[in-house]
């Protein structure tokens, strides 16, 4: 009997889903960009009076679904560019499954397109 699978491989799952079905129709493009899954965006809090917000909190200090991490150098190494998904806040914006799937894949059709520089409808004709 297969042991059950926490939500966070089942939510893994939901994006590598959605991240598959994105790469088929856009290989060359996405050629090299990583594309991975974290709890919750990281914030910095220096003090209990004096909150500093890294730049995963919007401005309006709503937190993010997801972030586009650009290609760049680090230690002299060139670093891929990166698409990173936050688990917590797309499952506490869901009501179901059906529904967490659902908006897995428009945040994942987003990023890519913010990434590529194109429009969602572009990248996913079907959402």
């Amino acid at each position: 009997m297969p042991l059950a699978r926490s939500r966070a491989e089942q939510f893994d799952d939901l994006v590598l889903d959605a991240v598959e079905d994105i790469e088929r129709r856009w290989e060359r493009e996405l050629a090299g960009v990583e594309f991975a899954v974290e709890d919750v965006p990281w914030v910095e809090h220096t003090s209990p009076d004096d909150v500093v917000l890294d730049s995963d909190v919007l401005d309006d200090g709503s937190v993010p679904l997801a972030r586009v991490l650009p290609a760049h150098r680090e230690n002299g190494r060139e670093v891929p560019p990166r698409i990173v998904v936050y688990r917590r806040p797309l499952e506490i914006r869901a009501h179901d499954r059906d529904d967490l799937a659902d908006l897995v894949r428009d945040v994942v059709v987003d990023q890519v397109a913010v990434l590529l520089g194109r429009d969602p409808e572009e990248i996913d004709p079907t959402g």
